[in-house]
């Protein structure tokens, strides 16, 4: 039989799901390639789509099949093969059966179909998982995962395809409930129950020389899979994987290094990843599997791009550049300008306060300072510098390409009150280090458009040490309230870290904010004076950021200049050997998850679960109904999403 050709008759199967109902671009895409070598291709969809979803489909399927979300992408194959017939599948030379978990093509499916078509085998995939000595999901009939032929892309030939062995496989396939079991009962089975049938199988991307190094090649090593051995497909879940499992096995580089070379030496779009994983992940996994950290020359200038990326490039006839800043203290007004003074001098100067006396010293330090304009707004004592963002400055914001915003900052409610001065200087040198790290930090958002916001790291020093891993404080709730008011459709986990700027100062592009500055605040919509020290509205607006600039379809990511990261990178260090050598005498562990997990059953047996003694710990004086409305409120928010 020769497979080489795009003569070739082939059907497949292509099994899809979104849980809002969006068919985003790196379907169709990817379809439009695999329509190259298929004679019929089927959809099915499990659960729903919306119209235009629907369209897209049609515009590439010979047939779409829409049921119920039901048994996964495995009961979805089933279905599809049905919905062909088995006596319709005689007519073809293979059936390939895939799913929507891939990105790609990276490369051209034709060298891919051409290598294969030369193997004398059954059937065969684009990869493979390493044995793994038990069963990760307690689903597996063998009591441990064996070698197998990941299913997100398996093709069947003729030979097997029109056996008894292929069709009873499908008939006696028992329903499916969960996840493990789709993985159970058919993906890590298959292989090897084909293989002891007599049935030959390969791949496309041999790892066997990889066995040891990792059980999930794919995932753990997608660099070397698609850099040196040309694989061309990415797996979805590269972009939201448990970090934990990323960093158990390797030191975290490869979603992050295989995404640069797609981008600079392939022709696979990146926006269509940018697209869906924005919609669909949340942002802590993204930045962590794509290390979103700008560490850049503090001293001494990027070299300027001649061309730029796009799409998501600023509207023309926006100024550059902008410096908002909104004061209260006149004592600190002349600490605030020495970092103004950093600015370009093309760049404008707008500030907002509610204190006469403060404006009054601003306007008289400005005289002669050498910026495009200098405004001084008054503005109302309510809202400090959230409403000097959505009220008083909102008039000017979309008159420009780029704006840094900052205020001036004063922590008293902590002593030593070091600890808020160090904060403050955290906040102002991350974004305004140097007038040529200000240049840097533009020419980023110019080579990366889909950057919308840059903020200093979460603070972490002295009595701040306490926000690490507990960045949400009693603000989690308030922050899902204001998200479902503001009709973003992103995930707000409160498991996952908010990457947004705590300190609410940080550069940002003013398409990435949209949603939020649109909105028509008023001073009125914010507590009055005194304001409390957490749970207000405030505090959602400060940890809504990023999720805003993520419903736009950008990024949010954290800058320091270099000299500030060499600092930075010496107190985690610090931290971490600190808690080292206070723990692992008592608590002998070989990584990071074997210490948490051991810390973990510790506080459980002690409070009864980790999260309820976090949150006894933190706030002790908390009710025990406030307590637990934390995860209640995520389940309602996500299924008024749909999720």
């Amino acid at each position: 039989m020769n497979l080489s050709g795009r003569n070739v008759q082939r059907a497949a199967v292509y099994v899809f799901h979104d849980p809002n109902k969006i068919v985003d671009r790196y379907v169709p895409v990817f379809l439009a390639e695999l329509k190259r070598f298929t004679a019929h291709l089927l959809v099915v969809v499990n659960g729903e789509v919306n119209d235009e979803g629907k369209a897209l489909l049609e515009s590439v399927a010979d047939d779409i099949l829409i049921r119920p979300n039901e048994g996964y992408d495995i009961t979805g194959y089933k279905k599809g093969i049905e919905r062909i017939g088995w006596k319709n599948l005689k007519q073809y030379d293979e059936l390939i059966l895939v799913n929507s978990t891939l990105y790609g093509p990276i490369y051209p499916f034709d060298e891919m179909f051409k290598t294969m078509s030369r193997k004398k085998v059954d059937f065969w995939g684009i990869t493979k998982h390493h044995k793994v000595d038990f069963d990760v999901f307690g689903t597996c009939k063998y009591g441990y995962v064996p070698e197998h032929i990941q299913s997100s892309f398996l093709v069947i030939r003729k030979p097997m395809l029109t056996g008894i062995f292929f069709r009873r496989r499908w008939e006696q396939l028992p329903e499916i409930h969960s996840y493990g079991e789709a993985i159970g009962f058919f993906e890590v089975i298959f292989t090897k129950e084909a293989n002891e049938a007599g049935f030959k199988s390969a791949v496309y991307v041999d790892t066997d020389d990889l066995e040891g190094y990792t059980r999930y090649p794919l995932m753990m090593m997608s660099d070397e899979l698609i850099i040196n051995r040309k694989c061309p497909v990415m797996k979805q879940k590269s972009f939201s994987q448990n970090y934990y499992d990323i960093i158990t096995d390797t030191i975290g580089n490869a979603t992050a290094d295989t995404f640069e070379h797609i981008r600079n030496n392939t022709d696979y779009d990146v926006n269509l990843i940018w697209d869906n994983i924005l919609r669909t992940s949340n942002m802590d996994d993204i930045k962590k599997e794509m290390h979103l950290n700008y560490i850049l020359p503090r001293d001494q200038m990027l070299e300027k791009q001649e061309t730029y990326p796009a799409p998501y490039r600023p509207a023309e006839g926006k100024k550059r550049v902008a410096l908002m800043m909104h004061l209260y203290y006149p004592d600190l007004v002349d600490y605030m300008l020495d970092y103004a003074r950093r600015m370009p001098e093309d760049a404008d100067l707008i500030v907002s306060s509610p204190n006469k006396e403060t404006l009054r010293i601003f306007e008289e330090k400005t005289k002669g300072m050498k910026f495009g304009k200098i405004i001084a707004l008054p503005m109302g004592n309510r809202g400090r510098d959230v409403s000097a963002v959505l009220v008083a400055l909102k008039p000017y914001i979309n008159d420009y390409r780029y704006i840094c915003f900052v205020h001036d900052k004063k922590t008293v409610q902590t002593k030593p009150y070091a600890n808020g001065r160090g904060f403050a200087y955290k906040c102002m040198e991350c974004n305004l280090g140097s007038r040529t790290y200000i240049e840097n930090i533009i020419e980023t958002f110019e080579r990366n458009p889909r950057l919308g916001m840059l903020m200093p790291p979460s603070p972490n020093h002295g009595n701040f040490y306490q926000i690490v891993g507990q960045e949400w404080a009693s603000n989690y709730t308030n922050t899902l309230a204001l998200g479902y008011k503001l009709k973003l459709n992103v995930n707000i986990n409160p498991n996952k870290e908010p990457i947004t700027p705590l300190g609410t100062m940080f550069w940002f592009r003013p398409e990435a904010l949209r949603t939020l500055i649109d909105y028509p605040w008023t001073y009125e919509d914010f507590p009055k004076e005194p304001n409390g020290w957490d749970g207000t509205l405030l505090h959602a607006v400060e940890r809504i950021y990023g999720f805003v600039v993520q419903h736009e379809g950008y990024y949010p990511a954290w800058v320091m200049h270099d000299h500030f990261a060499s600092m930075e990178v010496t107190n985690l260090a610090f931290d971490l050997r600190e808690l080292n050598t206070a723990l692992l005498p008592k608590y002998p562990t070989g990584n990071l998850f074997d210490m948490t997990k051991t810390l973990r059953e510790r506080m459980t047996l002690t409070w009864g679960s980790p999260r309820i003694a976090g949150l006894k710990m933190a706030f002790p004086n908390l009710p025990p109904f406030v307590k637990k409305c934390g995860k209640k409120a995520y389940h309602i928010y996500n299924k008024l999403r749909g999720r």
